[in-house]
């Protein structure tokens, strides 16, 4: 296995996200074909028929230009639709409907961390086109639904500069954040809407010429992509370091097995014989149109992400956990405001831990389950003045969580408002040190550790509702006789 720390690896991202818009990309029929009947969502001009004519698709347009804003882009104020042409089951009219180049956005960036390091990743160009159908091979022979054909595409090509897989890999999972924070695309790659091709090659260090290219598709997932960057980067490896050659080729990606096999020799961008669409004017954004869709956008994650650490005093971490969605920190600085300050700390470890726990094994957005900003505030304003426990608030944020109640209402019903009787709390701490001998015979020889779970026992005993305050000096009180 040959050594990769005499190589530099030079990757480049081509990614192609579906726009949320309610219609296909030149034409009236709807963008939302996941669970349709195939080929029931279709007419005349996404099937490529004769004689048909596009028409541009306005919030497709304004999705990319956001796009464009948010990668800190360039944006030309002429622009064109190309005519790609390339001949395969998938393209109904023999020809894509894209851009080539004049494309809406071109040298932007966006910033990564890795490691620890930041690093900014070139932006070469951002663009649209039209998706493609869908093909299904058979064992003898294929099926084709037209169902996504047309569909809005948007395509962001970075610059060449990623030189790890980890580095590919944090890059997406950045686009995609950014992509679902504009709220232009759902980014899920499971269902094809968010999908990435690779194109890697390695070169001597030292070196400034690039190595051939060869280009990896078939990826879907992040952990895909890394693991498919990682195997071309030793097959590469293997290959030079034992005087062999590369061509520019076209690999898939096997997931089980782990593999990437060659699927075609690469084409290049002469083979495809762009030139203007002629069914469709040139694109013109005059300034007053990019300047309408750029005061419709929300505050972008990284700006946001600053304020959060400036404003509220999160962690650095935390806070990038906070934006990497726009409903959860929308949710946050709601709750925030519903406080009387200083709250903001506890309110963000209650959103990234037992909430998000919660969200996540239902596989929704905060915004879409039963709890409420307003609900989750006056929660954690009960902890902060002692009267709940923190046991039982986790018992009461999981009833709000599933009814959308307030916690005053839940507390009453369960019976869990705090305990505060010094004879009703020590009962339980004198129950507690008779049942555990153990533990309190270290804490007499010095384990001061003993305490904390002496502690935890009476909060068990009296569900969690016991003043943790007094509970801790009544126990040592008690230990000390």
């Amino acid at each position: 296995m040959a050594n990769l720390d005499s190589y530099e690896t030079v990757i480049g991202l081509e990614v192609h996200a579906q726009l949320l818009t309610r219609t296909k990309m030149f034409c009236g029929c709807g963008a939302d074909y996941q669970d349709s009947t195939p080929n029931t969502r279709v007419c005349p001009i996404c099937m490529g028929m004769p004689g048909t004519l596009p028409v541009a698709n306005r919030q497709a347009i304004e999705f990319v230009i956001t796009t464009a804003l948010a990668l800190h882009c360039d944006l030309p104020l002429h622009t064109r639709f190309d005519r790609k042409n390339y001949f395969y089951p998938d393209l109904m009219k023999g020809y894509q409907i894209s851009q080539y180049d004049a494309p809406i956005g071109r040298n932007g960036w966006l910033d990564i961390e890795v490691g620890g390091k930041s690093k900014r990743v070139g932006i070469t160009r951002v663009h649209l086109e039209e998706d493609v159908a869908k093909v299904f091979h058979m064992e003898d022979h294929s099926l084709v639904d037209i169902n996504r054909s047309s569909v809005p595409l948007m395509e962001t090509v970075s610059d060449p500069n990623l030189q790890s897989p980890e580095e590919a890999r944090e890059y997406l999972v950045r686009l995609r954040g950014l992509l679902r924070y504009l709220g232009v695309s759902t980014g899920n790659m499971e269902e094809g809407s968010f999908r990435c091709d690779a194109n890697i090659s390695l070169r001597p260090i030292g070196s400034t010429d690039f190595g051939t290219k060869i280009e990896v598709k078939n990826m879907n997932s992040f952990r895909s992509v890394y693991r498919a960057l990682k195997y071309e980067q030793q097959r590469q490896a293997d290959l030079l370091s034992t005087g062999g050659s590369l061509r520019q080729e076209t690999r898939g990606w096997l997931e089980a097995e782990g593999v990437t096999v060659l699927q075609r020799t690469k084409e290049f961008a002469e083979d495809y014989r762009y030139f203007p669409e002629p069914d469709l004017p040139p694109l013109v954004l005059d300034q007053s149109w990019i300047t309408e869709v750029e005061d419709r956008m929300p505050e972008l994650p990284d700006v946001r992400r600053s304020r959060f650490v400036s404003a509220y005093d999160i962690a650095p971490h935390d806070a990038l956990t906070l934006v990497s969605s726009r409903a959860m920190a929308d949710f946050f600085e709601q709750c925030v405001v519903r406080t009387s300050g200083g709250q903001a700390r506890t309110i963000a470890n209650w959103l990234l831990g037992d909430v998000s726990r919660l969200i996540n094994a239902d596989g929704v957005e905060v915004c879409d389950c039963p709890l409420q900003p307003e609900g989750l505030a006056a929660l954690v304003g009960l902890i902060e003045s002692g009267d709940l426990g923190g046991p039982a608030a986790k018992v009461v944020l999981e009833e709000m969580y599933r009814t959308g109640k307030p916690p005053a209402g839940i507390i009453e019903e369960l019976d869990l408002g705090q305990i505060s009787s010094s004879d009703a709390i020590l009962d339980a701490v004198r129950q507690v040190v008779v049942e555990n001998p153990k533990a309190v015979a270290d804490y007499r020889a010095g384990r001061a550790q003993s305490l904390t779970f002496l502690t935890g026992q009476v909060m068990r005993l009296t569900r969690g509702r016991a003043n943790p305050s007094m509970t801790r000096n009544m126990l040592i009180e008690e230990l000390r006789g």
